[in-house]
């Protein structure tokens, strides 16, 4: 293949295998303030089949080469050629059989690395970051995850700046050296790529605790935080044995290693990282407690736990074959972690949270210049794939072969996948084929929704006539910036017909139906029909229960109907369905016909259904908190899909959330008054999802009182974090004016300023005010003595809020919110690409907007596409966005 660091095109077609193959890697680091020396000694050989004379490339990133030797000897003269992006060795020729041991010495500056990828130190604390290409910015290396070696690690530094050396593996050695520092050793027995790699050194305080796996063996799990935080990890450390449990029971999947070890850095591109035995976390995925921490939070902590921990496996004993197929591991572990936390949590609320970030984050990816397949065939940036389609829409990819297999047949794909391929750097094809073969059916025509880009449409017709229920189907899929075909795909549609009473009824269809298998409908032809006889009444017809497949569902139901559906259906999660598809509909209808006025296209049927669903008490209240939530204004805007006017969309949905106000006020008080506070906090599902509806309340009570008073109550009464950010949001959101407001907003900030997590969440808040006016707000922040660029956590507060949350003020008609954002990106390029290039997707859906706010837009990437020195990786979202 190209090489990825160099600007070309990297092409799926263009794949084979290296020339040669490392077996074992034996690392140096030795850890000084201002540098670092790193000495790298390969065991390699080359590949059968391959031209001796091709010599050993190897791949880097602005390396400092200091020296190499082959086998203990220096490298002649002519055949070694060392850059900073490269290092080629011409070896003598040798059988495949042979091996030889390379010696590579690099100087490395750890304090001036802001791109946080490599070997960085933030806080006093060294860290790596090797995922998808870091580790060339540590040594010269076949930089590539295909390439699998074992790694035994020493790393030594001052015993005062790092008691704590940490890598990947287990610890077989430790000492002391000269001049006061200290070294230790860790040897990883199981092959990896080199984006496994991983090393943290520092001053670091932790928590541990034993493990007993189903087997017998003992392991130790530690957690390590920066000084003085470790007393906020003890939900993370909770979160991880609960999913080792799980994943024994569920998938057989038991650890490896001796040790399990967890470290928290504040200075993190991601969310974290699945390095094998040694995960490095953004601390927003660690540190908790009720004080500082929302049930999100508690909930987005358990979450990816449970997902790195999970890779240990689906990641990490089975790897990537080449970075095309990320959603291999990806995919796959986002729908383990959601298995997860259904099992843990509740399934029906687990599934719409699921869901909304699928069409919040994934569907619009799929229908804007950014569109690109589960499965890419190209790409310029590797690090502008780890989108919401690889991951988001890979999980629903494997939810859909669990959905035609059935549990059983499922579990056994599952099971054949790690015996076989335990150790392999695999590929969707490996993956693909075990389930063929478990489950004894053919999946070729299911492999196009790797290849193929884009949302399909499910268009559904009914007809009932003499007890005869006809469904005709039919799927389109439009072509998109991708260009990856629109053949039909598999589509499972799980289904139920639902009495009067609110029960299944027994449906046997026709012969000569589509294929129907339980309480699954296959369609596999672009149109087919499904015909129901001998039904004793007409049914309401539930489909797309569980959100069987990732499409856009067109279903013209009559209302009567969904609203039914909304109060009896059986599933709760087809109840929810039937309510916000009606309610977006509706809001999308009320923005086209011309904002507020057009409100009154909201059926009083559907603002009473809204209302009673709050009051259902045969709904857990984390489930009757969600279906009484208005669709976002980002998702109207998608729903419209075209000449989308900002303006016009808050406008609809502000007035529909007055009615709701005006209608229910005195029943959704009573149902306030049943959900009284915990005596203590707890972050269980039944006191979350109480603490849910009861937040969920208050916006509509607030309203109809048409006063801060309540909320700024409920912040003043608040003993945990949830209740005293949804009463905060609703004062500097709702009633940003008040005095209320200014004095929470003030509170909030002196109670808190010296802890960075719940900072984020300040400045999140503020840049999230859905008014124009915010830009100047943000602006100001921008200065702010605690706003820090090159942090990225800060970063995505204040300019991902605006830029994603805030539909008004960024889409501002004079297009300062795009300018504005432009600038932030340009400033924060330099310091850190990668998360420039990833707030830089926030104008992805720019070309929905009506003509005016699209020649903004259009504008203001232009500008910024013409700057100089932009990073490969934020030249190549802004292009990819014109095109």
């Amino acid at each position: 293949m190209a090489r990825s660091d160099d600007g070309q095109v990297v092409r799926l077609e263009d794949y084979r295998p290296t020339d040669f193959l490392i077996e074992h890697v034996e690392m140096r680091f030795e850890l000084f303030e201002g540098e670092a020396l790193v000495e790298t000694v390969s065991t390699l050989r080359r590949r059968e089949g391959t031209d001796p004379a091709r010599p050993l490339v190897l791949d880097g990133d602005a390396l400092d080469f200091v020296s190499a030797t082959l086998d203990g000897r220096e490298i002649e003269a002519g055949r070694l050629e060392a850059s900073p992006d490269r290092l080629t060795i011409h070896l003598p020729e040798a059988t495949p059989a042979q091996s030889v041991r390379l010696a590579v010495r690099t100087r490395l500056r750890p304090e001036e690395n802001t791109q946080l990828m490599g070997l960085y130190r933030s806080n006093g604390v060294w860290c790596t970051q090797c995922e998808a290409e870091g580790f060339r910015r540590i040594t010269y290396f076949l930089d590539r995850p295909d390439v699998l070696a074992t790694y035994r690690v020493r790393v030594e530094a001052d015993r005062r700046a790092a008691p704590i050396l940490l890598s990947n593996g287990n610890p077989v050695e430790a000492g002391v050296t000269d001049n006061g520092r200290h070294f230790t050793v860790w040897d990883d027995p199981f092959p990896k790529p080199s984006y496994l790699f991983a090393l943290v050194a520092g001053d670091l305080d932790h928590i541990e605790e034993p493990f007993r796996t189903q087997s017998g063996r003992e392991v130790r799990l530690a957690i390590y935080t920066e000084k003085g935080l470790s007393d906020r990890a003890g939900y993370a450390m909770d979160a991880l044995r609960r999913s080792m449990v799980w994943d024994e029971r569920r998938f057989g999947r038991e650890y490896d290693l001796d040790v399990f070890n967890i470290v928290a850095v504040g200075d993190f591109n991601m969310g974290a990282m699945e390095n094998k035995g040694l995960n490095v976390f953004n601390h927003k995925y660690v540190l908790l407690d009720p004080d500082t921490a929302t049930d999100a939070d508690y909930q987005g902590v358990e979450t990816v736990i449970a997902h790195e921990y999970f890779h240990n496996w689906t990641g990490n004993r089975i790897t990537c074959r080449d970075w095309f197929q990320l959603c291999l591991k990806e995919g796959l572990t986002v729908f383990r972690d959601q298995e997860f936390t259904s099992d843990e949590r509740s399934r029906p609320v687990k599934r719409i949270a699921s869901v909304h970030t699928l069409k919040s984050h994934q569907f619009p990816e799929d229908q804007g210049p950014l569109q690109h397949p589960v499965r890419p065939t190209r790409y310029r940036e590797i690090n502008n794939f780890y989108t919401a389609t690889v991951y988001e829409k890979g999980a629903e990819l494997v939810r859909m072969i669990a959905t035609i297999l059935g549990e059983t047949r499922f579990r056994a794909g599952m099971d054949l996948y790690f015996e076989r391929h335990d150790g392999d750097a695999a590929t969707i094809e490996d993956f693909v084929r075990c389930f063929e073969e478990a489950g004894e059916t053919d999946l070729s025509q299911f492999s196009r929704w790797y290849a193929q880009a884009g949302t399909p449409t499910l268009e559904i017709r009914e007809s009932f006539e003499d007890g005869r229920l006809t469904l005709d189907l039919a799927q389109t899929l439009v072509p998109g910036s991708a260009g990856t075909g629109t053949a039909p795909l598999v589509i499972p549609i799980r289904f139920g017909l639902v009495d009067g009473s609110g029960r299944d009824m027994q449906a046997v269809p026709e012969a000569g139906s589509a294929d129907v298998e339980g309480d699954v409908i296959l369609l596999t032809e672009a149109r087919a029909s499904v015909v129901f006889a001998n039904l004793p009444e007409r049914p309401l017809v539930s489909v797309l229960r569980g959100f069987s497949a990732p499409v856009t569902l067109s279903y013209p139901q009559a209302e009567a109907d969904r609203l039914a559906l909304a109060r009896l259906d059986p599933d709760p999660f087809g109840r929810w369905r039937a309510l916000t598809d009606l309610v977006g509909e509706r809001l999308r209808d009320a923005a086209k016909a011309g904002g507020a006025a057009g409100a009154t296209a909201v059926d009083p049927a559907i603002v009473e259904t809204l209302v009673r669903s709050a009051e259902d008490e045969r709904l857990e209240p984390a489930l009757r908190a969600q279906m009484m939530q208005l669709p976002g204004e980002a998702e109207i805007a998608r729903l419209i899909g075209r000449d989308v006017d900002p303006e016009r969309v808050h406008a609809v949905r502000e007035a529909v959330l007055r009615e709701i106000a005006r209608v229910g006020a005195e029943r959704l008080a009573r149902v306030e008054a049943t959900l009284g506070g915990d005596a203590a906090f707890s972050p269980d599902a039944a006191n979350a999802g109480r603490r849910a509806l009861r937040n969920a309340l208050l916006l509509p009570l607030s309203l109809a009182d048409a006063s801060p008073a309540r909320a700024a109550r409920r912040f003043t009464e608040a003993d945990n974090m949830t209740d005293r950010l949804a009463a905060l949001t609703i004062l500097a959101h709702v009633f940003p004016e008040s005095a209320e407001a200014d004095a929470a907003v003030d509170g909030f900030f002196r109670r808190f300023e010296g802890d960075a997590l719940v900072m984020d969440k300040w400045f999140l808040l503020l840049a999230t005010v859905p008014r124009p006016e915010t830009l100047e707000r943000v602006e100001a922040l921008a200065r702010h003595p605690l706003f820090r660029l090159a942090n990225p956590n800060r970063a995505r507060a204040l300019i991902g809020g605006f830029a994603t949350g805030n539909q008004r003020a960024f889409n501002r008609a004079d297009g300062a919110g795009y300018r504005w954002v432009a600038e932030q990106l340009r400033r924060l390029d330099p310091v850190n690409p990668q998360t420039a290039a990833r707030l830089a997707t926030a104008f992805r859906s720019w070309r929905a907007f009506e003509p005016t706010r699209q020649a903004h837009a259009r504008a203001a990437l232009e500008d910024l596409a013409g700057a100089s020195g932009l990073s490969r990786d934020l030249a190549d979202i802004v292009a990819r966005s014109l095109n």
